[in-house]
């Protein structure tokens, strides 16, 4: 299946916490002075237009990002690529992981990204190619699979799917753990969304099982309009950068004011 567009959801409280952590590990990783991979599975087209008629028609901006901007301080990394992207692209604009990510990278990190979507494809290689990037239109858990381990070794791998395959559930935890294998010494970290009949439970346990030393952080929010299913956002992490504790339990804090 390849319906899922993520324009109708750019800027949503789950891309707060999503792309809120993801800013923070590059912005710690990149403290050394050693290069280091970034890869990503399912990538999307990098930019969105909030003023967009997908995004307004949704209006899940209003109620993630529009909200949640004033958490941030200046110097925070999350704060400091939007700030990039909207001085690059025009007030409304607002960044997928991509274009966090290339940033906060640096001139000697490489960046592979895949999308399947043959339109979202087509999108992120105009916006990426200018930084850098490595784009492929070929599946995401292929080219992890097959990349893994990358050259530097040291990086990261963020896996994005949008789980309209129902099977993503069960097949993930076991797909992780090869890759995993192959790549012990990479940040891999894993972006789900909690719905409200709590499908994500199976896979989180199973993964807790197998990698007990990895980071699982969950927030709630309110659905973004009435019936909405999705009323959170998980981030599984495995290898979590010292430090990232700390951080995300001050994520926690904001949510759980909402």
């Amino acid at each position: 299946m390849l319906s899922y567009q993520h324009a109708y959801h750019a800027g949503n409280m789950a891309d707060v916490h999503k792309h809120a952590i993801l800013a923070w590990m590059l912005a710690y990783l990149t403290r050394k002075d050693k290069p280091l991979t970034y890869m990503e599975t399912h990538a999307g087209r990098a930019l969105y237009d909030l003023q967009s008629s997908a995004a307004t028609k949704t209006g899940e901006a209003a109620q993630g990002i529009e909200i949640a901007e004033q958490w941030f301080s200046a110097d925070h990394p999350y704060r400091q690529a939007l700030a990039a992207v909207r001085a690059a692209h025009g007030a409304q604009a607002y960044p997928g992981s991509p274009l966090v990510a290339a940033h906060l990278l640096r001139p000697t990190d490489p960046l592979f990204l895949t999308e399947l979507h043959p339109q979202e494809f087509a999108a992120l290689k105009e916006v990426m190619t200018p930084h850098r990037a490595i784009c492929q239109q070929r599946d995401g858990w292929e080219m992890a699979l097959s990349q893994c381990p990358p050259e530097p070794r040291r990086g990261m791998l963020l896996i994005d799917p949008s789980f309209e395959v129902k099977a993503d559930y069960k097949t993930i935890p076991k797909t992780i753990g090869q890759i995993h294998r192959k790549w012990g010494v990479g940040v891999i970290a894993l972006w789900y969304p909690i719905l409200t009949d709590q499908t994500h439970v199976p896979m989180i346990s199973a993964l807790q099982a197998a990698h007990p030393d990895a980071l699982t952080h969950e927030v709630g929010f309110p659905p973004a309009r009435p019936g909405h299913r999705m009323v959170g956002s998980g981030m599984f992490v495995i290898n979590p950068p010292f430090g990232l504790a700390d951080e995300v339990a001050w994520l926690s804090v904001k949510f759980a004011a909402l």
